[in-house]
């Protein structure tokens, strides 16, 4: 891994601006010694002229076929798989996440982008019988205008290359603000998409935090806000733009449950769980935090996860050896100790985990933890931890499971493991969640799938496959009548 610091810089209207300056500094949270990145911490009218560049390149831009556009993108996919594997290293050194974790993430960026690019031979409307004579009717599609990427540090690939990727096809230019935590891995990503032949102004980038978030919410010329982050920010943003009535998209917490019913393949269902609780260190929206556990199999379970749980090596994500990084930042490891701290209080058992590993002092490492005797009311069943915190919960039945499962505010994933398929059905009737799995591991999807959920958990068109075209387009229904 190495030592060089990258110098990031904003992209507005064509034109890269800033590098070298030193309003975020980012270090490797496997070891805090490493400076990885520097970036600006953009101001109001730094974001505003982005704004008024994207609304400029706008006309321009959407003027362009949809196949046109698509093939951009997908040039943009090829240029990113050319240089999967630097990506990879620099999401490991910047984010903190496993160097396979990183490889895979690339690759949805990748597969997603693929998908995306197509969207342009998919953009058509409808035709519609008339209700009067000699009428022709149709539906028609057109981009919203600018929109606004807002990107979380968790996925630093994926995500924005999910939100860019389609809202590009569709016509629109874009404004992207990255978390301040991945400045470097985000530029990267903004760099091959203009390598592949954007047009000036058209995908604009602006690093920085709340000047510039505020900024890109409130201006009259961005027409959408496709944000992912926690459900506090996401309500706040869909509150400001309800006042101009701009399209918001939302993707948000979770706190998702695995079931466990007492006739599953509990091998399966454990070697599914740990990897969906730890892997990204538990910093996934779409993480499973709650196995929820029929009581005749509670002890095989916690017998079976304890022993795979102790397999995992923690340790900087670049170590071949390691299959468990840092968490991003000080700030998280705090919080997810806290959240233990309060769930021991509150009567809960750690057993396993529950504190830092020794020996790894230079980054921000926290164990993997079970926690056990977990009641639905307690703290840790309920709020989203965000790190590689697992809680069990033991239930009588499976009704009983799915009250505990709906009774949470967010509603992204869910699974669960049972040879009954009557009841398998049953579950995906009455999950109050919007990716569910059966006897897989409970997380995201694939790159053609819609994702999303319910509650708490999503608001607005989903991203990632056909439905996201309703969040970046609006249609129009045209009438022609003969003459």
């Amino acid at each position: 891994m190495g030592e060089k610091t990258i110098q990031c810089g904003n992209l507005i209207g064509g034109k890269w601006e800033q590098r070298g300056a030193t309003g975020i500094t980012r270090r490797n949270p496997a070891n805090v010694r490493d400076v990885v990145a520097t970036a600006p911490d953009s101001s109001a009218e730094d974001a505003r002229r982005a704004i008024e560049a994207a609304a400029e390149a706008f006309q321009r831009w959407r003027r362009m076929i949809p196949p046109e556009r698509g093939k951009i993108v997908l040039r943009a996919a090829q240029l990113l798989e050319s240089r999967l594997e630097e990506v990879a290293q620099l999401l490991t050194r910047e984010e903190g996440k496993i160097v396979s974790d990183s490889r895979g993430e690339v690759k949805r960026g990748i597969d997603i982008m693929e998908y995306a690019a197509g969207m342009g031979r998919r953009l058509g409307g409808q035709t519609f019988p008339t209700e009067t004579p000699n009428v022709f009717c149709f539906t028609t599609r057109q981009p919203i205008g600018p929109v606004a990427a807002i990107s979380p540090w968790n996925f630093p690939v994926a995500i924005p290359c999910w939100k860019i990727a389609p809202a590009l096809v569709c016509g629109n230019t874009v404004v992207c603000k990255p978390s301040p935590l991945t400045p470097a891995t985000a530029t990267r990503v903004v760099e091959i998409f203009e390598e592949a032949g954007l047009p000036p102004g058209v995908l604009n980038l602006v690093h920085g935090g709340a000047q510039a978030g505020s900024e890109l919410i409130n201006h009259p010329l961005i027409r959408g806000i496709s944000f992912t982050g926690s459900t506090k920010v996401g309500m706040a943003i869909h509150m400001a733009a309800a006042r101009r009535l701009a399209k918001v998209q939302l993707e948000m917490g979770g706190k998702n449950p695995q079931i466990i019913l007492r006739d599953a393949d509990l091998k399966n269902a454990i070697d599914c769980l740990v990897p969906a609780a730890f892997g990204s260190t538990g910093q996934r929206c779409s993480a499973t935090s709650r196995a929820i556990v029929e009581r005749p199999v509670s002890k095989d379970v916690m017998a079976l996860l304890l022993e795979k749980t102790k397999m995992i090596r923690v340790g900087p994500g670049d170590r071949p050896e390691v299959t468990m990084g840092p968490l991003v930042d000080e700030t998280r490891l705090r919080d997810v100790k806290s959240f233990v701290d309060r769930a021991r209080a509150e009567g809960a058992k750690v057993v396993i985990g529950g504190s830092e590993p020794e020996g790894l002092r230079d980054g921000y490492f926290y164990a993997p933890t079970v926690v056990a005797n977990v009641r639905p009311e307690h703290e840790i069943a309920r709020e989203e931890v965000f790190g590689p915190v697992l809680s069990v919960i033991e239930v009588d039945d499976l009704e009983e499971a799915l009250g505990v499962a709906n009774a949470v505010e967010y509603g992204l994933c869910a699974s669960i493991f049972t040879r009954d398929i009557g009841r398998a059905f049953a579950f995906i009737d009455r999950i109050e969640a919007g990716m569910i799995h059966v006897n897989r591991p409970g997380l995201g999807g694939f790159s053609h799938m819609p994702f999303g959920g319910f509650k708490h958990s999503s608001f607005g068109a989903r991203e990632v496959g056909d439905d996201t075209i309703n969040f970046y387009t609006d249609i129009k229904s045209v009438y022609i009548q003969e003459t």
